[in-house]
């Protein structure tokens, strides 16, 4: 378990924070600029010291104001993936990586550099220097550095942040790959929320200093009281599915959840595995009666559960499809022509292009990950060292 109970003032912000969290899976922080994300993982890593309180990880307390405790960074054992990559420029990529693994006590490392380098991908980076990468080649780097500290937790604050689109999709991989073979928890923190859905088991919401609500993933999202917090121009649903069936003859995959069958373009995951995808408000349409002679795919007979302030001119509604919570953004007009009020019986209408792909989670299966390929041969990219001498060059 990661027990939190932490007060520090922190200029004209007072952070307060009570948490209770299994080690275990992704746990997101999330909230605007200055709500105290950032000072809350510095805490746990022991960058900054609580004016009171306490942080107990697996059994053994790392801070404890009451009784006098307060373990040094180095001491515990928590790995800290910064928004730059803060790798050492004289070093090789290769020796970058082993400055985590030396920092490791001997008789706690479990995981070497074969066994990382072949999980991030960075063979044929081994012998290059920080300033020969790329940004996304250097927070790979970084996070092998981290993992081959053999840390008990990570933190990863804002990792992905300094990075343009296509890097970010580049990393996003790596870190489902090290979450999902690993094991290792973490305490990721984010302002983007199409990388929370994708990589968070737990949201936790900050706000001015507070945490405000904390639990799945799925169900923060669906809370009108917490719209503010999680956005509202980028609210939307987050549902899990099923990958059913993929129609190879019109490129498309049909996914199964708890509404019935979504169409969507063809994704590249085997069929059988487990996803979570977020579904935009401003991308569902609502009908009165089930439409006809419509290009849209996917239609759902749905219930309205509740809507948003009825004053606006776009209001927020929220459906039950069979059990999942959905979330359709419509004008006031429309609520009005439609005569719209909770228990209100309607056909949800979601276009099968405005599935999030960038927002696709893979939260459980490892057999969904293709395997590292050379771009030019198409062969497996396996680290030379354990192929060569059929052991972890580190002992």
């Amino acid at each position: 378990m990661l027990e939190i109970s932490l007060d520090k003032r922190l200029g004209a912000l007072r952070l307060q924070a009570e948490l209770t969290h299994p080690a275990e899976g992704v746990l997101a922080l999330f909230g605007r600029s200055g709500s105290g994300k950032t000072s809350l993982i510095n805490m746990l890593a022991g960058l900054l010291r609580p004016d009171r309180g306490r942080i107990v990880l697996r059994g053994e307390t790392l801070f404890d104001s009451a009784k006098g405790i307060d373990l040094p960074a180095h001491r515990r054992r928590i790995g800290y993936v910064f928004q730059e990559s803060r790798l050492f420029p004289h070093l090789t990529v290769q020796d970058n990586l082993l400055y985590g693994w030396r920092r490791a006590p001997a008789q706690e490392r479990r995981t070497g550099l074969a066994e990382v380098v072949e999980l991030l991908g960075l063979n044929s980076l081994l012998t290059r220097r920080p300033g020969l990468l790329s940004g996304g080649e250097k927070q790979r780097v970084a996070l092998g550095r981290a993992l081959l500290a053999n840390p008990r937790l990570l933190l990863m604050d804002e990792p992905l942040a300094s990075l343009d689109q296509t890097r970010k999709l580049e990393i996003l991989p790596f870190i489902e790959r090290l979450r999902d073979d690993l094991k290792l928890p973490v305490v990721y923190v984010s302002h983007a929320m199409e990388e929370i859905v994708r990589l968070a088991d737990t949201l936790v919401l900050l706000s001015e200093g507070q945490i405000v609500a904390s639990g799945p993933l799925e169900e923060l999202t669906s809370r009108l009281d917490l719209r503010p917090l999680t956005g509202r121009y980028e609210a939307g649903s987050v549902i899990v599915a099923t990958l059913a069936h993929h129609d190879l003859d019109d490129d498309l995959s049909e996914l199964d959840f708890a509404g019935g069958r979504l169409v969507v373009p063809r994704l590249d995951v085997a069929e059988g595995s487990e996803l979570r995808l977020r579904i935009r408000a401003r991308d569902i349409a609502l009908a009165s009666e089930r439409p006809r002679g419509l290009s849209i795919q996917n239609v759902f007979p749905a219930r309205v559960m509740d809507l948003g302030d009825e004053d606006a001119a776009q209001i927020d509604v929220r459906l039950d499809v069979g059990g999942a919570a959905l979330w359709a953004r419509i004008t006031s007009r429309a609520k009005r022509q439609l005569g719209l009020r909770p228990g209100s019986a309607v056909y949800a209408l979601v276009k099968s292009a405005a599935i999030d792909r960038h927002a696709l989670g893979r939260p459980t299966a490892r057999s969904r990950f293709l395997p590292l390929a050379d771009e030019e041969s198409g062969e497996r990219n396996d680290p030379p060292t354990a192929r060569q001498s059929g052991k972890d060059p580190t002992g």
